[in-house]
């Protein structure tokens, strides 16, 4: 089978439609790879291209791209809306057909050390490429743009790039290299010129300030056009959606005196997540992707089934597979996050059935409102089965740094710790999130259709499950974190979960 990937650059260029075209020329020209999309942001003086191939040639296209970036863009003289540090900013390699993440991660490091050996370009690895912790997420990378890289890298070892350097490319800068998920780059516009309220937006939303998991954001200024912006990038669609990102910003708007006036997508974005954002705002009930003419019409052609063969077992199987393959992950953690998310899942179906009975009608609107609460704390349930995966898997990274020298060991042991403080707050945010599930469940059963009560029972034992799994994976990380105060505030957060438990199951 072909393997197929996909590459979307990022140059620092949105104004001159010229240099724009030389780009596509330069990739173009690569037999195989196919040029999807382009997008130009004069706002932002940044262009997205995206391209399409079998791995080789389209790493092949993506440093041709460098290369004549290095030739036409002088970031000395670059000025624009967006964050960038390079010429050639960032090259993601995403896998799409035959071919695993582990694969592009490959990919993305020989090309990272091909880019500074043919252009002395240094490069920074990040999200699933990434080498250090810190560089996982590329606003850490991009922090003080390529003014304040240039001065920081050659005097700052946590700052330095991965390969080449340490001093950045005099008018190239550097560029970041790595390998992630689909990503949508989504921005919605806001109907006033203030800056400063699209940034309280963007902060209220992003992950690593409280907000949505797998969302960034960031407030820019459309001079031009006289708005501000809240420029989005979502790393996994199918866990937060796109309907959920606009709610959000439209409700942190709101707060402001402010409405949305227009949103986009930079570049491509995948059928599903235009359909799930469709079935949200429609309601529409059983909705299934076998409905949408053009897949059956695709489906028809191409001699395949819509609809997964084996029904609701062969749609579970590979889920299956990868908690019972002889790797460490997923384990136990992500057992846990899927027992609650299953739990949430029953609790949606009783109360989306019981707001249908006449019977029920009296309920109809706490039913709703319980729906939606049910629905976030699921989709957030959700998310924790990869997170709960990824947590191990950074401690694993963190244990295989380098430990050659007394400094590369300090660094090594303080990336540990930070490490296996994630993989104990993913649980102990399944846990309370899970408790509070419990609850809500108890609370529905008034409310419900006496027919669905053992469904809705089920809710709760699975619930319950789910935190006391999720707790066993706290305390064991915590038994290998040196810090004594982080351990006993995290001991306390448990103590209060289990008294909770145990209350909610006494009073049935």
């Amino acid at each position: 089978m072909k393997q197929l990937i996909e590459c979307v650059p990022n140059f620092s260029e949105g104004r001159d439609a010229a240099k724009v075209d030389a780009l596509v020329a330069a990739m173009s020209a690569v037999d195989g790879v196919a040029v999807l999309d382009r997008e130009m942001d004069a706002d932002h003086n940044r262009c997205v291209i995206t391209l399409a191939g079998e791995p080789e040639a389209v790493a092949e296209a993506a440093m041709r791209g460098v290369g004549r970036a290095l030739e036409l863009i002088d970031l000395t003289r670059h000025t624009g809306a967006h964050p960038r540090v390079g010429a050639t900013d960032v090259v993601p390699f995403i896998p799409v057909d035959g071919i695993t993440i582990d694969d592009c991660v490959a990919l993305a490091r020989r090309v990272g050390r091909e880019i500074w050996e043919r252009f002395r370009i240094p490069v920074y690895y990040y999200e699933a490429a990434a080498l250090r912790p810190q560089c996982v997420n590329l606003e850490n990378v991009r922090k003080g743009q390529f003014e304040g890289l240039r001065e920081e890298a050659p005097r700052n070892p946590e700052r330095a790039p991965d390969v080449g350097g340490p001093a950045l490319h005099p008018t190239a800068g550097a560029t970041v290299v790595g390998a992630r998920k689909f990503l949508i780059a989504y921005n919605i516009n806001l109907n006033t010129p203030d800056v400063e309220i699209a940034k309280k937006i963007a902060k209220a939303i992003r992950f690593s300030s409280g907000g949505l998991r797998y969302a960034k954001a960031m407030g820019v200024d459309l001079r031009a056009r006289g708005l501000a912006q809240v420029s989005i990038n979502m790393t996994d669609f199918e866990q937060t959606p796109l309907h959920r990102v606009f709610e959000m910003v439209e409700r942190e708007a709101k707060r402001y005196g402010v409405l949305i006036v227009g949103s986009e997508i930079v570049g491509l974005v995948p059928q599903k997540a235009l359909d799930m954002a469709a079935d949200f705002y429609l309601q529409l009930e059983n909705f299934s992707a076998a409905q949408v003419l053009e897949n059956r019409l695709a489906a028809a052609r191409e001699g395949r089934p819509l609809e997964p063969k084996g029904g609701l077992a062969a749609m579970a199987r590979p889920l299956l597979d990868a908690v019972a393959a002889p790797t460490p992950a997923p384990g136990g953690g992500s057992v846990a996050a899927l027992a609650g998310a299953l739990a949430a899942c029953l609790g949606q179906m009783v109360a989306q059935l019981s707001r249908q009975k006449k019977s029920q009608a009296q309920f109809a609107e706490q039913l709703s409102s319980a729906l939606a609460e049910l629905r976030h704390t699921g989709d957030a349930l959700s998310c924790a089965i990869d997170e709960d995966a990824g947590a191990y898997e950074a401690v694993m990274r963190a244990f295989k740094l380098a430990k050659g020298t007394p400094e590369e060991q300090q660094k090594r042991a303080e990336a540990i710790q930070q490490a296996t403080r994630g993989a104990a707050e993913v649980p102990l945010r399944v846990a309370e999130a899970a408790a509070g599930l419990l609850d809500r469940l108890g609370q529905l059963e008034p409310l419900i259709s006496p027919s669905m009560l053992s469904d809705l029972r089920v809710g709760r034992l699975m619930a319950a499950a789910a935190v006391r799994g999720a707790l066993e994976n706290v305390a064991i990380n915590l038994d290998s974190i040196t810090d004594p105060a982080y351990v006993k505030a995290m001991r306390e957060r448990m103590a209060g979960i289990e008294e909770r438990l145990t209350a909610q199951v006494a009073a049935g």
